[in-house]
């Protein structure tokens, strides 16, 4: 059951160390949970309990086949969180999204317009193959994503509490697709890269899926621990030389801020500050989820390349030089290391 804990109650110390002890408990049993069904995936599926934790949107980028619808079903499901699914094709419309009005008729023969919610309407949301859809259709998820709710023929509609999207992407070489533009992608917590998995993890996945039965995931918490653990994560302290290290990587990926000169010649626009606000969350969420007090330096560290990837862009000398965004990133955390 979800703790019945005022905020009030997270501004001290000691509470908020016993709550980090109940919070670890519960998060560690979501991670076993997901680790029965999604095999050789640690890192991301930490990387995705960390966006949720932080309150954020996470974005999934692999090629087909790599079980990341299978992830966000699972979290859903072990979440205990209402979760739906639009398919983006080039054919979808905005009001696929949100929804729309039509127009009744009563038996009196009084006509008025009822608004139908769309699958936005859900405290998880996934997109997939976001960038399938057209640009126009990609932007009907903005206003959702950042103000968790949306107007329609001049009315607000409130999304539910807590309210995620979690995006899966094809890489953009593919055929069919459609680049993001960049206010919906600053709008995602994190970038998640999903890779293939390793030898022995791809054999469990042949044997768990063409087998007689497969392992189905189970709920573990609810919505209501969600939203505890999100304001725990809140109430944890971040520590001066960890305020200092975020804003001085942000900084340094800014062409324009006088950083080194690696990154003004091969970037070419660099992170805003909603980075060094993904970064405050994010750390204190990493830190949430192995079961300690307060976020590292390390965290940043190890959350640079989920948070800054999508958030910097590569100029034509980077390409002609052979540079890449994972090059960047590594020269910015290296004095970090």
């Amino acid at each position: 059951m979800a703790r019945a804990l005022s905020n009030q109650a997270l501004e001290t110390s000691d509470s908020i160390v016993r709550e980090v002890e109940h919070a670890v408990a519960r998060i560690a049993a979501v991670r076993e949970a997901v680790g029965r069904v999604i095999f050789g995936q640690r890192a991301v599926v930490d990387q995705v309990l960390i966006t949720i934790l932080a309150g954020g949107h996470g974005l999934l980028v692999g090629v087909p086949g790599l079980a990341k619808t299978r992830l966000v079903e699972s979290l859903g499901i072990v979440l205990g969180l209402a979760t739906k699914r639009i398919q983006f094709t080039p054919d979808l419309m905005p009001g696929d999204i949100v929804g729309s009005e039509v127009l009744e008729e009563a038996e009196t023969g009084r006509r008025s317009f009822r608004f139908i919610k769309g699958p936005v309407f859900a405290q998880l949301l996934m997109a997939d193959e976001i960038n399938r859809a057209s640009p126009r259709t990609q932007s009907a998820l903005l206003q959702a994503m950042q103000e968790h709710h949306v107007t329609v023929a001049g009315m607000r509609y409130d999304l539910p509490h807590p309210f995620h999207v979690l995006a899966t992407q094809n890489p953009l070489e593919q055929e069919g697709t459609y680049p993001l533009p960049e206010a919906q992608l600053d709008r995602f917590l994190m970038q998640i890269d999903v890779g293939y998995p390793d030898l022995d993890s791809e054999k469990r996945v042949l044997l768990a899926t063409t087998g007689v039965s497969e392992e189905q995931p189970k709920e573990v918490i609810r919505a209501q621990d969600i939203m505890f653990f999100q304001r725990l994560v809140r109430a944890i302290p971040v520590g001066e030389k960890v305020l200092d290290a975020i804003l001085a990587l942000v900084r340094s990926a800014r062409p324009e801020e006088g950083g080194a000169q690696s990154i003004k010649d091969h970037v070419a626009w660099g992170p805003s500050p909603r980075a060094s606000q993904a970064f405050s969350l994010a750390v204190r969420a990493r830190a949430l989820i192995e079961g300690r007090y307060a976020p590292s330096v390390d965290d940043v560290v190890a959350l640079a390349p989920p948070i800054l990837r999508h958030r910097m862009a590569l100029n034509f000398a980077a390409r002609a030089d052979g540079v890449t965004m994972s090059d960047v990133i590594n020269r910015l955390t290296t004095p970090y290391q």
